[in-house]
């Protein structure tokens, strides 16, 4: 085993071996390791092994190096004979070397030059590449430079536009498009800005020029009214304003995605504008100019907003300019309402509906509706009456106080025809007479009624423009006449009647006017009827009540004729100077008296110019008022006694009265009706003065009594006065001389009326 086992160990370390000398030395490794892995100690013998191989190959070196030992002196020979050439063809060659490197060393630094121009050339051409890159970038943004100097912002955010979409994105990766990108947005925000800014200064600008705009519109439209060009004149908005600012904001916030910012600003500072706008000044209704300013501000305003609502697109709206108009016409009627209402002069109300007329067309043309405003005029249109209804009232009242209240004297036929000229009076017997001659009416009569039809012209000029038919205007003009006849003439009259210093030849005068007057209203009819060509016979047509005006304030005048007939009465009894205790009478009437009837006579003699039924009402209603004053000073309670005699006297001053109404001071009373006024003091007086009290006493409460008339109060009263009381009484002294008997009866008389009396009380 032992033997077999040396054997293949041998035969091992001969494998490694061959291994080792042919293997490559970096492979010995893992051969050299496998002897170390084999059986214990077989190491030492593979270092045997490999000691007899190493003494193998020496040997064989040793025999190979005898072998050319001699060839090998031989080379060495040679060699050394060689060394002197090489020695000399070392120094050739280190000279040639020599001359190689410094050959060599020029070329060097020319293919460096070479090199370095190539480099620079490569990054020159690199350089232009990337300028041609960026060139567009630069330009792009000096022109965005450029348009914003020249404040071409639309323009300019398209530039932006292009430069973040295209130019940048292709150079991205340098610094300075970077730093561009990164300013983009404030230049943006800058731009809103300035925009913005522009805006806000258009804004305010606007505001200072919608006067103008709406003063040349509403001139325009005026001018329409004037020529009947039947054709629109207005200028647009667009002619007097630069909207550009509007435009340009607006495409700036629709390009930059915020359209619906600027659109909620501009609608918010309009909406503000407009506030501003329709606020009046506080003192506007003092002239038309403030109605005027007024009117330029709205109108410019809203045709503003008209241009902008239809050259944008969603910028307004017709829903927010309703809204705006809405608020507005609200505003302007409560305005209009309130400062009219202030205006006292007629002129100014007109003309205030004509620029509110003038304001509602040219708005009305830019389709803005204005029904409410026509509507207002109908307000006004009644304001406006009543301010002609008081400036009238005062031109009555002057025609009143200059009046000299005489019939019109006409001198010749030139005078006569301008007086029919201006009044229609037709009276045949007139124009019969020989001149000179007087009409009937005063001069008021002709002034009043040229002034009734100039108060109908004024009163037409209101209702023109006022899109109505001729019927409404027929309409409107006869109610307001009538409100001038029935109310401010009217009014005038009454004033006038009750004048102080309106006397009873005033009054009467007065109703002759007030008769031809109301005589003269067919004619105002007519007036009217040829200015509307409506007839009155149309259905529905308002009638003049001036007949029934000039009756009332002829009624009132002869109401105050009685009054002032009496007051001037009562003025003469004032003067009455009875003596009540005078023994006799003075044998002839008071002459207080005499001068009242005097006076009766003469004012019913300037009465035959009044119709009939008035002189005699007066004359009736002065003998009865006459009648009852003298009733009532004989009754005075105040008056204790009377005398016989100044019964006597009272009785010739009764005679007086009933001889002036025996006279007819008046004609038309038939037979003794005018005595009849005095018929109670009449019989009074004659009860006394026979003393026909057993007549009285037999037949009271009969119709046929003789003395029907005598109330047994009033007998009784003025008994009382003449009964001897205080022994001062003649007519009682005398009764006691002659016979006292006589006083018994007055007694009995006294008992028997006192017994009548409380006798109707009771049968009260």
């Amino acid at each position: 085993m032992a033997e077999n086992e040396s054997v293949e160990c041998i035969t091992e370390h001969e494998r490694i071996l061959q291994e080792i000398e042919s293997t490559d030395t970096a492979c010995v490794g893992p051969t050299l390791r496998s002897v170390y892995d084999d059986q214990p100690n077989a190491h030492k013998r593979f270092m045997e092994k490999l000691e007899v191989r190493i003494r193998n190959h020496d040997r064989e070196i040793e025999k190979m190096c005898n072998f050319h030992h001699q060839g090998f002196v031989d080379a060495i020979t040679e060699l050394l004979k060689v060394r002197a050439d090489a020695e000399k063809l070392m120094g050739q060659v280190t000279d040639t070397n020599r001359r190689l490197q410094d050959a060599g060393r020029e070329v060097t630094a020319q293919t460096e030059e070479v090199i370095r121009c190539r480099i620079q050339q490569r990054n020159m051409t690199t350089t232009v590449e990337r300028l041609q890159l960026c060139i567009p970038v630069l330009e792009m943004y000096s022109k965005l430079k450029e348009q914003l100097e020249s404040k071409r912002h639309y323009a300019a955010l398209k530039t932006m536009e292009q430069l973040e979409k295209v130019f940048i994105p292709r150079v991205s990766r340098y610094r300075f498009c970077q730093i561009m990108a990164d300013n983009l947005p404030k230049l943006r925000e800058d731009i809103k800005d300035i925009s913005m800014s522009d805006l806000k200064d258009f804004l305010e600008s606007i505001r200072k020029h919608s006067d103008k705009i709406g003063e040349t519109a509403m001139k325009q439209k005026q001018a329409e009214y004037r020529y009947k060009t039947g054709k629109t004149l207005v200028l647009t908005a667009q002619d007097l304003v630069d909207f550009s600012p509007v435009y340009r904001c607006l495409h700036i916030y629709t390009v930059l995605g915020d359209r619906e910012t600027f659109e909620n600003y501009y609608r918010k500072q309009r909406r503000k504008q407009a506030r501003l706008v329709l606020q009046p000044q506080s003192n506007m209704q003092e002239t038309v100019e403030g109605y005027r300013r007024y009117f330029n501000q709205i109108v410019g305003f809203f045709l503003v907003e008209d241009h902008v609502l239809h050259s944008t697109q969603g910028l307004l709206t017709r829903a927010f300019t309703d809204e705006l108009w809405n608020m507005a016409l609200s505003k302007i009627t409560a305005v209009l309402r309130t400062h009219s209402s202030y205006c006292s002069d007629p002129d100014l109300v007109l003309e205030l509906k004509n620029l509110i007329v003038i304001f509602a067309d040219t708005l009305q043309g830019y389709g803005y509706p204005v029904n409410r405003l026509f509507d207002l005029l109908y307000e006004i249109r009644d304001q406006y009456n009543e301010t002609l209804l008081k400036k009238w009232a005062l031109v009555f009242r002057e025609i009143f106080e200059l009046d000299n209240y005489s019939p019109i004297p006409v001198e010749t036929e030139e005078d006569y025809k301008s007086v029919i000229s201006r009044f229609p009076f037709h009276d045949a017997e007139i124009e019969k007479q020989d001149f000179p001659k007087k009409l009937p009416m005063s001069q008021s009569v002709p002034q009043i009624y040229v002034q009734v039809k100039e108060f109908i012209y004024a009163s037409l000029k209101f209702s023109e423009s006022l899109h109505r038919s001729w019927t409404e205007i027929d309409d409107m003009l006869r109610k307001s006449t009538n409100l001038l006849l029935t109310r401010t003439l009217s009014g005038c009259l009454q004033n006038l009647i009750k004048k102080p210093h309106i006397g009873l030849t005033e009054l009467v005068q007065i109703i002759i006017n007030t008769t031809h007057l109301e005589q003269a209203c067919k004619y105002l009819e007519d007036f009217i009827t040829n200015i509307t060509n409506i007839s009155p016979e149309t259905v529905h047509t308002t009638r003049l009540y001036g007949l029934s005006t000039f009756k009332d304030a002829r009624h009132a005048a002869e109401g105050e004729i009685y009054t002032k007939l009496n007051q001037k009465i009562d003025e003469f009894i004032q003067l009455a100077d009875y003596d009540w205790g005078m023994p006799e009478s003075d044998g002839q009437a008071s002459g207080y008296l005499m001068d009242l009837i005097n006076f009766l006579r003469s004012t019913f003699q300037v009465f035959t110019h009044l119709p009939g039924k008035v002189a005699q009402t007066a004359c009736m209603s002065a003998c009865k008022h006459l009648s009852t004053s003298l009733m009532q000073m004989l009754l005075d309670c105040e008056l204790k006694q009377i005398s016989m005699g100044a019964v006597q006297q009272f009785n010739l001053d009764v005679i007086q009265c009933e001889l002036f109404a025996s006279s007819e001071p008046v004609p038309g009373f038939q037979g003794d009706t005018l005595q009849l006024a005095f018929i109670d003091l009449r019989q009074l007086l004659d009860l006394f003065m026979v003393w026909d009290w057993s007549t009285y006493l037999a037949d009271y409460g009969q119709p046929t009594s003789k003395y029907l008339r005598v109330n047994p109060s009033t007998a009784l009263a003025l008994l009382e006065k003449m009964k001897d009381t205080s022994k001062k009484n003649n007519i009682f002294s005398q009764f006691r001389k002659n016979d006292r008997d006589k006083q018994k009866l007055i007694e009995t008389v006294v008992k028997q009326l006192r017994s009548l009396v409380n006798g109707m009380s009771q049968h009260s």
